[in-house]
């Protein structure tokens, strides 16, 4: 993650400064620079249980729309016993998500409800709500320390959730995200590591999601291959027949 210093950035400096005490425009601007009009990649997640046994899957995501107000398909390719299981997600932002599961060895679409988004999501560690997008102001901020390199943010949820409260790192230098750890009113229950950053089209966009289930002690580790921004996509793809179209 390249930094370089002219005067522009020696101009900014007091802005940038002034930025990082208010921990929601800190949000806001990870989310500007992350912003693109679409998304594709193709992710391989290897997870990893209590005992150590590993299964690899494989799926295709596409999104369309600004964040908070997207729609995104995601369908497995692999295993078999999975190919073509698909979840769509449309999201609203000013209250969580609608999603549908289409479950293609039963021909029909499930609508996952907001009471269920806690549960894994077809044997990862990732539950349905994780998958979604929640805009900004949905949540309470708060910040929390500042080592110099990153900030620590508390966010608390405005609207139903899974979670009571979470703690994000947010590297100063290029506004990405490091890590998030969740809460429940038990503790601690997930945490979520981003790493392997690196530039596609002006977009600082981390390689590899690792989460960790903490009462499960089971891993998943995403890896985004193919990563494209900004490819001409269509409504009608976000919608419950395309879900249910066979790959």
């Amino acid at each position: 993650m390249s930094k370089f210093v002219s005067l522009v950035t020696l101009a900014l400096a007091p802005a940038l400064s002034a930025l990082g005490q208010d921990p929601r425009q800190i949000i806001l601007e990870v989310q500007k620079r992350q912003h693109s009009d679409s998304q594709r990649y193709e992710g391989t997640l290897e997870v990893t249980s209590q005992g150590n046994q590993v299964a690899t899957k494989r799926w295709v995501y596409q999104r369309i729309g600004s964040f908070g107000n997207s729609k995104a398909i995601l369908r497995f390719t692999a295993p078999a016993e999975v190919k073509g299981v698909g979840l769509l997600i449309v999201n609203h932002p000013d209250r969580a998500s609608d999603q549908w599961m289409w479950r293609p060895a039963i021909g029909r679409d499930q609508r996952i409800a907001l009471q269920d988004r806690s549960t894994r999501f077809f044997g990862t560690d990732f539950s349905f709500e994780d998958l979604e997008e929640r805009d900004v102001d949905q949540y309470n901020y708060k910040l929390l320390a500042d080592d110099g390199a990153m900030w620590k943010l508390e966010s608390r949820p405005r609207k139903s959730s899974q979670y009571e409260y979470s703690y994000f790192w947010v590297k100063k230098d290029n506004y990405t995200f490091v890590k998030i750890e969740a809460y429940n009113k038990k503790g601690l229950v997930r945490t979520i590591d981003y790493k392997n950053y690196e530039q596609i089209k002006g977009i600082w966009t981390a390689r590899l999601t690792e989460v960790y289930d903490v009462t499960r002690k089971s891993r998943t580790v995403l890896k985004y291959e193919k990563l494209e921004y900004n490819l001409p996509m269509k409504d009608d793809d976000f919608t419950l027949q395309a879900l249910r179209r066979d790959l």
